[in-house]
Parts: structure tokens; sequence; C-alpha cells
């Protein structure tokens, strides 16, 4: 009977066991395993292509920014010997029109000799009306750009000519005529009265005014001529008046006149000069310009605007100097910065025509290219042998010629980013007509004589001082209220506040911008006391709402369900908001004069610009805030409750187990949320853009307006042209940001991985 039931059992049993080898189930087994793979090959295609496309970006931004820190390359054409150019004497200029296509060359016997760049033809010959027995013994040019020219004769006069370039297109073909002008007439004008040779001359037009100043000797000349139109008969006279200046005793070996004829610079053999105030007709001051005894000054050319002046010397140096106000409100000459180019003397320097850069040639035939504000130095290359040489470079600063020998040595100059240098980007820069070495940031300006200003530092500098007022109020708010919500707060209570905070993300920036830039932004200036009352007083208010809720009777606390006392601080928050902006008048009135922004202005020296960090610090510090309250809401929440119930149950108070246990082993995810939240901050565009002044300082000051690198390349780059230096520049603010960015969060990561490290045997 026994087996017979045993036997029945067990038939039974093998009726009723599940078969998992069914046709049907292998079929839904290879499903899922080809779902998984295809789900896993999706996320490792996915992860490997953002990989991918933020290293692309990378290299990209790498491409574009890479070409401004090369140097500059000279390539040397076939070099020509016109028939045309035996015939001439020794030449005193050349000069080179805008299209490279035709080039002048001056002689000492006044002939003006036009010709193709491209084959060396002549194509016209002008011969200058001289007196008759006279020679030009001396040229001088005016601004660069000016194509104005003033030759010093032997016999003390001095001819002003302009060469043109008419550009017509007869049957479609382009064509440029050159011409020699005389905007001040044919007839020299006389500088010396008693006929002596002319040693060194300068010229400055402006408007309808021109200053001539021309050396004999030790004496200098000066002579003013005003130009005026009769508006009737359109008849020109011209008015001379010559100014008396104080004498000096060394023989003169260059002159300069500054374009808004205000400074008169003499150079003397000493190596020294003596600037004159041509509105006061006195001496400014003498000025030491050598390195040592022995160095001697050689040659003397304005720079783009005639502000700095290049001065090269016996030993191959190259010194730029422009006058500076000192404290005291005196203009003095002063050095600047310093070149070199060899070891030989500068014979000649060639200013170009749209940039602070300059080319120099020395007596050895070396010929060098530099930036001033770079304070670069691109290409030194032999171009001539040593002796007597002249060369001219083109308006675009692409050509070069140089006369040597009768031939014409031609060369292409590739020159595209000489503004950018280290230094120019990240260290103090002395710029033009300032008083001392500044970061700028200023790329554009409607002036042609404007020398860009191209400093990543106050950019830089923004843009961390934006970060670091709005963590200064979201970090611990946005930590302590996530500390809060996830440890403390009922959960009832936590799945209606933590949705509501997470919804503020999706607040759109430009909604926040623009409302910080319209409305609190003059609300805060307004407000200024209030403003401040409410930041000091809202922690005060709520330690004061805690200690009287732990006074109250057991009875009337345990009313509240545990886990809802957050509620009760609503009330409190919104008393002591009414009551901070309610007294902010009075507080006005009482402390600051009735005008807070006038007694930080006027009492405290403390500028105050409307728009400014701490606007950008309460409206970004917003922004920010759900940022790192929902990644550390998370990793707090996610503690393990083993752990805070091991902690309780062994004796620790609650807020022993939240400092001892939960904040320590929730520490790599807070880190995190900060770090996140950090690079949000830098990262911001449009709440920085809208809400500040874009200026772009560096001050401390939280009553100071600000510029982003973000917010820069966001305003300046649909302006920019494509491929110009400040495109380029653009885009390195760019790679900054991103490097930046890259260095934040792989610090990030090591420390979050040494943290979880650390505190995981809790």
């Amino acid at each position: 009977m026994n087996d017979l039931a045993q036997q029945t059992m067990t038939s039974y049993t093998k009726s009723q066991r599940l078969d998992f080898d069914t046709p049907a189930l292998q079929r839904k087994r290879r499903l899922r395993a080809l779902k998984d793979r295809l789900a896993g090959w999706y996320v490792s295609i996915g992860g490997l292509a953002v990989l991918g496309a933020i290293t692309l970006i990378f290299f990209y931004l790498v491409y574009v920014v890479l070409p401004i820190f090369g140097g500059a390359e000279l390539k040397a054409r076939p070099a020509q010997q016109p028939a045309w150019l035996a015939q001439q004497e020794q030449p005193l200029l050349l000069a080179i029109e805008e299209q490279n296509q035709v080039a002048m060359r001056l002689d000492r016997a006044g002939t003006v000799q036009f010709f193709a760049l491209k084959n060396g033809e002549a194509l016209d010959s002008v011969r200058l009306p001289l007196p008759e027995g006279s020679r030009i013994v001396t040229v001088a040019e005016d601004q660069p750009g000016s194509h104005r020219v003033a030759l010093g004769l032997s016999n003390g006069q001095v001819l002003v000519l302009q060469h043109s370039y008419k550009v017509s297109y007869p049957n479609n073909v382009k064509t440029i005529v050159p011409a020699v002008e005389y905007p001040f007439g044919a007839a020299p004008i006389a500088l010396d009265a008693q006929g002596r040779a002319l040693d060194h001359v300068a010229i400055s037009q402006d408007d309808e005014t021109l200053l001539l100043a021309a050396s004999t000797g030790s004496e200098v000349h000066l002579l003013s001529l005003e130009r005026e139109e009769n508006l009737f008969t359109g008849e020109t006279t011209l008015s001379e008046q010559r100014v008396a200046l104080p004498q000096i005793a060394d023989p003169i070996r260059a002159l300069a006149i500054d374009p808004r004829q205000q400074w008169l610079y003499v150079f003397n053999g000493r190596a020294t000069a003596d600037v004159f105030d041509l509105r006061s007709h006195s001496l400014n001051g003498r000025y030491d310009l050598a390195r040592d005894g022995a160095t001697e000054v050689t040659t003397v050319s304005p720079l783009l605007g005639g502000i700095s002046l290049m001065v090269g010397d016996s030993k191959g140096g190259i010194a730029q100097w422009f006058m500076v106000r000192d404290q005291d409100g005196k203009a003095t000459l002063t050095r600047i910065r310093d070149f070199q180019l060899g070891d030989s003397a500068v014979t000649q320097i060639l200013p170009e025509e749209r940039r602070k850069g300059f080319l120099a040639l020395d007596a050895a035939g070396t010929l060098g290219i530099f930036h001033s504000t770079a304070h670069r130095t691109l290409l030194t290359e032999q171009v001539a042998a040593a002796g007597s040489t002249v060369a001219a470079l083109s308006p675009r600063a692409n050509r070069v010629v140089v006369e040597e020998g009768g031939q014409l040595k031609r060369f292409v100059v590739d020159n595209p980013h000489p503004e950018v240098s280290w230094s120019a980007l990240w260290s103090k820069v002395w710029y033009e007509s300032y008083d001392e070495p500044k970061y700028v940031w200023q790329s554009t300006s409607a002036n042609s004589d404007f020398e860009p200003k191209l400093s990543l530092a106050p950019l830089a500098f923004g843009t961390l001082k934006a970060a670091f007022y709005a963590m200064l109020l979201a970090a611990p708010l946005a930590i302590c209220a996530a500390i809060y919500t996830a440890y403390f707060m009922a959960p009832a209570m936590r799945r209606k506040v933590k949705p509501v905070i997470e919804l503020m993300e999706a607040l759109p920036t430009v909604i926040l911008g623009f409302f910080a830039g319209l409305f609190l932004a003059p609300y805060v200036e307004g407000h200024l006391p209030g403003i401040f009352s409410l930041l000091l007083l809202t922690p005060v208010g709520v330690v004061l709402a805690a200690w009287l809720w732990s006074r109250l009777p057991e009875r009337i606390r345990l009313r509240v369900p545990d886990g809802w006392e957050a509620a009760l601080l609503i009330p409190v928050i919104l008393a002591v908001g009414a009551f901070s902006l309610g007294i902010s008048g009075h507080l006005e009135n009482w402390l600051f004069g009735g005008d807070m922004r006038l007694w930080l202005s006027n009492d405290l020296g403390i500028p105050f610009d409307q728009r400014n960090a701490l606007v950008v610090g309460l409206a970004m510090g917003f922004a920010v805030i759900p940022n790192i309250f929902s990644i550390a809401e998370d990793a707090v929440f996610s503690v393990p409750k083993s752990l805070t119930f091991g902690s309780l149950a062994l004796g620790a108070t609650p807020w022993q187990t939240l400092t001892r246990v939960v904040i320590l082993t929730a520490s790599p995810g807070i880190f995190s949320a900060l770090m996140i939240g950090m690079g949000r901050a830098v990262g911001e565009t449009m709440i920085v853009l809208m809400a500040t002044g874009n200026t772009p300082i560096m001050d401390i000051n939280i009553f100071e307006g600000l510029r982003t690198l973000a917010a820069n390349v966001a305003v300046e780059m649909p302006e920019s042209e494509v491929g110009s230096t400040h495109y380029r520049v653009l885009f390195l603010a760019a790679l900054v940001l991103l490097a930046f960015t890259f260095v934040m969060n792989t610090l990030a990561e090591v420390i979050r991985t040494r943290l979880r490290k650390k505190y995981a045997s809790l």
C-alpha cells in the first residue's frame, strides 16, 4: 500500500513539474538576452558618444585657438633688378599702396618713381618742384597711413607732398593711378631764414593746421600753418606763425611731433630727449633714453596713433616711450617696454598702419617683426647684406620691399595674430594713455588707432566673483534644507516639498535674468538696509522661533505631528521679511543720512553700480539652489537606516547621529552637489548677462558689476569677424571655461572617491 502511494505521488509530482525548457520560454530568454545586450550596447555607445563629443569640442577649440600663439613667417619672392633703378640716385623713401600693386620710390634728386610691385615695371615718374640747386637732405613721414611726407632741403626749405593712388574700373578692369599731390602748395616752405641745410624734419597735420619742425645743428625751427577756405569763393589761404622755443645746446638726431600737436620731441646726440609743450611753448623736461653711456639714438618712429615713440639705438635695442601723467598730474616721458633686434644699430623702424606692430631693420640687414602691446618678438631674419638699405611695409602689413645694391627684394609677411601673448592675456599691461599697467578687456573701438586690450584676467575674475557670491547664498541654504528634508521632515511633507524645490530648476534662466535686471536691481538699490537686515535677521528669527517653540508646554508641542515643525517657520520667515523691508527706509534715515548708496560712495569711497554682484548673487543663487538641494538630499536620504537606528540604539541623540554618522556617510554626495552647483554658477550666462552692467573690472566689491567668460562670449561672438584675433580669443575664453570645469570636476571626483573610501566602514 505504501509503495503504491509513493508511486502515485511521484507520478503526480512529475506531471505537475514546470518545464523551463519549452520552446516558448527559450525564445523568451533569447529575446531578453538580446534586449539586455542591445541596452548595454546602447548605453555604452551613448556614453562613448558623449565623451567623444566633449573630446571633439575640446580639440576644435584648441584648433581654433592655436594659431594666435604662432609667430610670423617671411617668404622671399624673386628679387627684381629693373633697368630704371640703375639710373636713380640713393633712395630716401619707399612706400607701397593699399592693394600691394603699386610701389613708390623717392631719391635724393627729387624723383618720385612709381612702379609695379609684381614685376618692377616703371609706371610713372614725377620730378618734384625743387628750387634750382637744392637737394633733399632729410625726409619725414606723418602718422602711419596718412601718406604725407615732409622733405627737408639743402636750402633750409621744406616741401610737403602726399602720394595718392586712385582706383578706377574702366571697362571693368581695375586700374590704380598713382599721383603726387601738394596739399599746401607746390612751393617749398622756408623754415631756416639763413638758408642752411635742414638736418632733420618732422610733420604733423591736424584738421586744417600743419606743424613743421626742423633742425639745423642744435637749433630747432617750428612753423605752424593754418589753411582757411572761403565758403563763397572757394579760395584757400595759408597763414603762417613761427613758434619760438627754448634752444638746446646738443646736436639733434631726430624730431617727432605728437599727432594732437601737444608735444615736440627732440632727440639729441647724448641719447637724451627734450620734450617741449607746444601749448605753453615751454620745456616739459629732459629725459635720459640710454641704457648705458655708450648707447646712442639712431632712429625714431611713432606707432600708429602717434602716442608711442619707438626709439632705436646703436646696440640693436628698441624702446617704446610715451607720455604718462604722474600723481601730481604732470606728464612725463616714460619708458614702457624694450625689444632687442640684434647687436647692430637700428637703421629704420616701419610702423604698421592698422595695428600696434612694427618692423625694424638694422645695419647688418636683419629684419625684425614686433608687436608693442603684446611685448612680442615674432620674427628676426636676415634679409639683406650689411650696409645702407631702405625698406617699405605695405598698409596691410603683408608685403615688405627692401632695396639693396640696385635690387628690389620682395617678401610676403604672414603675421595674422601678433596681438596675443601670455602677458597680454594674463598680466598687467601698460596701455597707451594709461597712468599705470592694468588688467583691461576692451576688444573694439570706433577709433582706427585703437589699441586692442585682450586681457582675460578681469573676465576670469568676474566668473569666479559671480560664482562665489552665488554659492555664498545658495550653498548654506541648499545643504541645510537638504539635510532637514531628508533626515527630520515627515515623509508626507517631504513628498510635497522636494518636488516643489526641484521644480524651481525648470525656471528658464533668461526669465530670472530679466526679473533680476528690471525689478530686483532697482529694488535692491532702493532698499539696501532692508536687504542686509533680511540676510542678518532671518537666521536670528529662525533660531529665536525654535527657542520659543522649545519653551512652550509639551501639550502644545505634541499637537504638531513629528516632522511637520518646519511648516511653523513659514509665517516666521514672512514676518521677518516684512519687518526687515518695512524698516529699510527708517534705517536709511537714521544711519545713512537718507541714502545708503550715497553714503557708501561719499563717506566710505565704495563705488556703487545698480547692477552689481549682490544682484547676481541673489538671482544666480536662487537658480543654483535646486541643483545642490536635489543631489544633496538624495545623498542624505540614501544613508542606510540601519546606520541611523544603530546609532540611536547605542544612545546617541538625533543630532549626534546626524553629525557623526549621516553627514559623514553622505559627504561624497554632498560634495558632488556643491561641485555641480559651482559648475552651474561658473557656466551661467543669461543671468549675469542681464543682471550686471557687463563691466570687465577686477574689484571684489560686492556693489560693483562684473563680466564673466560665458557672458563675454555670448555678447561679443556675434560681432566678431570670423578668423580674426578677437574671434579666436573668444574661443580661448571658451577653452579656459571648459578647462576650468574639467579641472573642477576631476578634483571633485578625486575628493569624492577619497571620502567614500574613508567613510565606507561606517
